[in-house]
Formats: C-alpha cells, structure tokens, sequence
C-alpha cells in the first residue's frame, strides 16, 4: 500500500514553516508532508514519487511565485494527475488566475493569506473527504 502526501509549495521557506507546523499538529503522522519553494521543484518532487510508491493527494500551492504561477502550476498537475485535491493559498492572486484554476484545474479552494489554520485544515478535509 502506497503512503499518502501532502505537498506545499510556496518561494517562501516561513509559510512552508507554518504549514508544516499546522499540518503536523493536526494530522500527525497521517500522511508525508512534503515542500517545494517553486512550481518547478514541485514537479520535480512528484516525478520521484511515482518511483517511491508515494500517493500525493492534496497540493497546497502559492499563486505568486517565480517562474510558473499557482494557477499554471495546477493546470499542469491536473492534466496528468486528476483527482489530486488543489488549494491556492495566496494573498495576492487576481480573479482571472482564481477562476482559470477553478475552471481547468477543478481547483477546490482558494484561501486567502494570513489564513486561519482551522479553514486550511477544514479545507484539507473536505478535499479529502471527496476522494
């Protein structure tokens, strides 16, 4: 049986902090959690997961980031990998990019930045729940 992840990406190392400490402190040892700082480092990551035996089931992703935008990132992953549950986690991402990723990545949430941690929590359950 594969071991199930949970990947974040954001290019800033503080956020990728938090979220490790709040998915941690809810989930435990549940799942694997994994982090990126680029949408490009994130591909890569997922590329080796196939060859571990590793299940990515949710992605938390930035919108603004260097190189490939949130939204371009999960259109691209939702190509390959469809059922992956998708959150834009984002201060700063116009309503186009919002709804691009909504509408041809199945983008299950957008949660804006500062978030609360029991609507980031609440969100990966809910994701989760529809697997």
């Amino acid at each position: 049986m594969s071991e199930k992840v949970i990947l974040c990406v954001d290019d800033e190392s503080i956020v990728l902090n938090s979220l490790e400490m709040q998915l941690k402190d809810q989930f435990g040892d549940q799942y694997i959690y994994e982090f990126a700082e680029s949408a490009e480092e994130a591909l890569e990551i997922m590329e080796e997961f196939t060859d571990e035996n590793l299940e990515l089931l949710v992605i938390v992703s930035d919108w603004l980031m260097p190189g490939l935008k949130g939204d371009e990132f999960l259109i691209k992953v939702h190509k390959k990998f469809p059922k992956i549950v998708k959150v834009l986690l984002t201060g700063q991402a116009d309503e186009e990019a919002v709804q691009r990723a909504k509408d041809e990545a199945n983008l299950h949430r957008c949660i804006h930045k500062p978030w609360q941690v029991e609507e980031l929590i609440d969100t990966i359950k809910t994701g989760l729940e529809k697997l």
